[in-house]
């Protein structure tokens, strides 16, 4: 898997990229799909407390994945993306599970039939 890190207006260190790379890295035990991640770390100052913004991009074959989340930690932050990232790679996989075995269904049951 292909990991792109982009931080805008925060400096990207050794123990936030490491940390990334091993929550995706559990991503990529999970699906092996999974073809490249974009991750844009932001801090953003504008509101009265700063606040932490990650936002995930996951190229897997079919439509993408995406995740975005907004904490006051940066690695909070990080954590929940993952998991809504996680969520949506079991959906995913069931969705796809699902349908092959609905698809070899309905073939079986039209060899039955003789059609």
């Amino acid at each position: 898997m292909h990991i792109h890190l982009s931080p805008r207006h925060l400096v990207l260190t050794g123990a936030i990229n490491s940390y990334v790379v091993n929550k995706l890295a559990h991503l990529d035990n999970q699906s092996d799909q999974i073809i490249a991640a974009h991750v844009v770390l932001m801090h953003d100052e504008s509101k009265k407390k700063s606040n932490y913004v990650v936002k995930i991009h996951l190229a897997v074959p079919g439509p993408d994945l995406h995740a975005e989340d907004r904490e006051a930690d940066l690695y909070a932050a990080i954590d929940l993306v993952m998991d809504k990232l996680s969520r949506q790679l079991r959906k995913r996989k069931t969705r796809l599970v699902t349908s092959k075995k609905h698809k070899t269904q309905l073939a079986a049951e039209r060899r039955k039939r003789g059609v």
